[in-house]
């Protein structure tokens, strides 16, 4: 599921609204965190958990500014996901 980093709240922790108009606290897992640097405005894919999948998800990339208009074009994101 495709998200936007709206608040970062320190320790690799996020909100992040998602695709399907949700907010949701995420985390960047362990392995990942030294390699992934994500600030506010980024589009990142998560993975919602298994147990509380309407408010918490793991982030497992960062999508570069460049790749924005193919997701747009290929229907993975829209406008009201950028509106807070």
């Amino acid at each position: 599921m495709v998200g936007y980093v709206t608040q970062l709240l320190g320790f690799g922790r996020m909100y992040v609204k998602c695709s399907d108009g949700k907010i949701r606290l995420s985390q960047v897992k362990g392995s990942l965190s030294r390699y992934l640097w994500i600030s506010e405005g980024d589009l990142v894919l998560i993975r919602p958990w298994e147990v509380e999948h309407d408010k918490k998800a793991d982030v497992m990339y960062k999508y570069d500014k460049n790749s924005w208009p193919d997701l747009k074009d290929k229907g993975y994101i829209n406008d009201s996901i950028f509106n807070a």
